[in-house]
């Protein structure tokens, strides 16, 4: 098993300059952002997942398996 490299969790993300619309009384209606800011807001919740899959996998108490088992019980589970 891959050694799990450090990962520290953000409090929240940041965004350099977030554009907010708002209606009449100041109610945020929808955020505008750049396709870089959208990308890697994109990633980061990626990368999260795949956090929150390791940590439950971990809490779960289940052995690992080898990648090529999985995929063939993946594969007969599909069938």
């Amino acid at each position: 098993m891959a050694a799990h490299r450090d990962i520290h969790y953000p409090q929240r993300i940041l965004m350099p300059n977030p554009l907010f619309r708002a209606k009449k009384r100041g109610r945020k209606i929808n955020l505008e952002l750049t396709t870089k800011e959208y990308r890697k807001l994109l990633n980061d919740l990626e990368e999260l997942e795949c956090i929150r899959a390791f940590d439950a996998a971990q809490k779960s108490g289940e052995s690992p398996i080898p990648f090529e088992q999985a995929v063939q019980e993946i594969e007969r589970s599909r069938a």
